[in-house]
């Protein structure tokens, strides 16, 4: 009886000392995060860009970054690239077609470890009703506690896919084949 209450003492003791990854919602309301795009224009300069709306959540331990999630919506419809009658063109079907696939996700499958804070963050895209691998580089900026008596952690990532890989029938030539996405992520712990 001693030695399995010794046992018991012992595994409720070690559980304690477990790490769990801490959940996260992104700051969207405070304006703390971003999801910018940018795509050469004719190779000699670029659009760039942003989406206004967007939600999302995380969960991250900074000792166990392989067991990291993501989860993230964009309202395509938001686009901004500071010019009313390029968006509106972006918005129809030849590029984002919002009237018929208003959203965007990303939902990560795995997360790699690069060391000093710098990881891999693989996952399903789908954009304008196609899914495919892509994966972020990412890096950890720093969390703490914040001013309000919350917790934050902060991020920075970038990716790069291909426009006809998403169904983008649009062909404005070799040099704007390709998006790359810029993005900042700074989530308050649930």
């Amino acid at each position: 009886m001693a030695v399995a209450l010794a046992a018991a003492l012992t595994t409720s003791l070690s559980m304690t000392n477990i790490v769990q990854a801490a959940d996260y919602k992104i700051d969207t309301e405070g304006a703390h995060a971003s999801i910018e795009f940018k795509v050469s224009h004719l190779g000699y300069s670029f659009v760039v860009g942003r989406f206004n709306q967007f939600e999302g959540e995380f969960s991250f331990d900074a000792d166990k970054i392989t067991d990291a999630k993501v989860n993230v919506t964009i309202d395509t419809a938001s686009v901004d690239s500071n010019h009313a009658e390029r968006d509106k063109h972006l918005r129809s079907s030849d590029f984002l077609n919002t009237g018929k696939f208003p959203k965007a996700s990303f939902v990560s499958t795995s997360a790699i470890d690069k060391g000093d804070g710098n990881f891999v963050i693989n996952g399903e895209f789908t954009f304008n009703g196609v899914t495919n691998p892509l994966a972020i580089d990412a890096q950890m900026i720093g969390e703490g506690q914040d001013p309000w008596g919350g917790y934050r952690s902060g991020f920075v990532g970038s990716t790069e896919f291909a426009l006809k890989d998403y169904d983008v029938k649009v062909d404005l030539g070799p040099a704007s084949a390709n998006v790359i996405l810029d993005l900042v992520v700074e989530g308050i712990r649930l």
